[in-house]
């Protein structure tokens, strides 16, 4: 079995540390409880996460992975290829990677919203790949956040932010930091992850809702908790009742019966096809 960087040894431990995690049925209040009871593991994958997140860091990562030198694959393929994958920074499920992607489509998919949005749902953790690729844990998944402006108490943890080099550069260390007041996040550095990877591979082809999505459905500091306003422009205001609208599908539908791939993957199929090539640059 693949070994994956991180608080994780290997997917093995990662197979047991995942059987207590998961309970169907959860209710909500119990989703995203980031406290003294985080499992050791989750904690660490934190403590990780923002001591390293540093703007050089984003930045270079954007360098090295944003011109999608990676090969060419298609979706379903990328669906497979995560398929041993579980996010370390999410203690609400032990499902596979393509069963939580096909939960949170089929919960849009009842509800009636636009199959552009269901599709959203299927694919909007690709970019999880980045995990397969050899990078750590700490810079796919988890909560994202500016850096390049001081680091805001409503984000998870935020005491693990202390020896984060960026939290003593004079620079990064006001409100505003390196950017302007309501500059618009496209003009924004998030710490690096999933999110900006795969709206890199996806924006040429789905609608600009789903972009948004894409790129900040785990901003949870921003449209969870209504940190960072200040740098938002009118278009990130509209976009982001989108974002808050997707988010319950894909936090809330963890819970769920798992659902069965091999009956859903013709309507899926055809559905990718309607949106997407067969073959995508990564």
């Amino acid at each position: 079995m693949r070994v994956v960087s991180g608080p994780l040894e290997n997917l093995e431990q990662w197979d047991d540390f995942v059987k207590d995690r998961y309970e169907p049925g959860k209710a909500e209040d119990q989703f995203r409880k980031y406290d003294d009871a985080t499992p050791p593991g989750v904690r660490e994958f934190y403590r990780q996460n923002h001591a390293n997140q540093t703007r050089e860091f984003v930045l270079q990562k954007k360098g090295q992975y944003l011109g999608k030198q990676r090969g060419e694959m298609g979706i379903w393929d990328a669906m497979d290829y995560l398929n041993t994958l579980v996010d370390d920074s999410d203690p609400d499920t032990s499902l596979s990677q393509i069963e939580h992607n096909l939960q949170t489509a089929e919960a849009i998919r009842k509800d009636g919203h636009p199959r552009w949005f269901v599709l959203t749902g299927l694919i909007h953790d690709l970019g999880k790949l980045l995990c397969l690729y050899g990078e750590p844990q700490w810079a796919v998944v988890g909560d994202t956040f500016p850096v390049g402006c001081a680091f805001s108490d409503k984000i998870v943890f935020p005491e693990f932010f202390a020896v984060n080099p960026d939290a003593n550069n004079p620079e990064y260390r006001t409100r505003l930091g390196v950017y302007r007041e309501n500059c618009g996040l496209s003009n924004v550095d998030l710490s690096w992850g999933h999110d900006e990877y795969l709206y890199h591979v996806m924006k040429d082809y789905l609608p600009e809702p789903a972009l948004y999505m894409i790129r900040y459905h785990s901003f949870y500091p921003g449209h969870r908790e209504g940190a960072y306003e200040y740098l938002f422009n009118d278009k990130d205001r509209e976009m982001f009742d989108w974002v808050r609208k997707f988010n319950p599908y894909d936090l809330y539908s963890k819970g769920n019966t798992k659902p069965n791939v091999t009956e859903l993957r013709a309507y899926y199929e055809d559905l990718i096809a309607e949106y997407l090539p067969a073959k995508l640059r990564w």
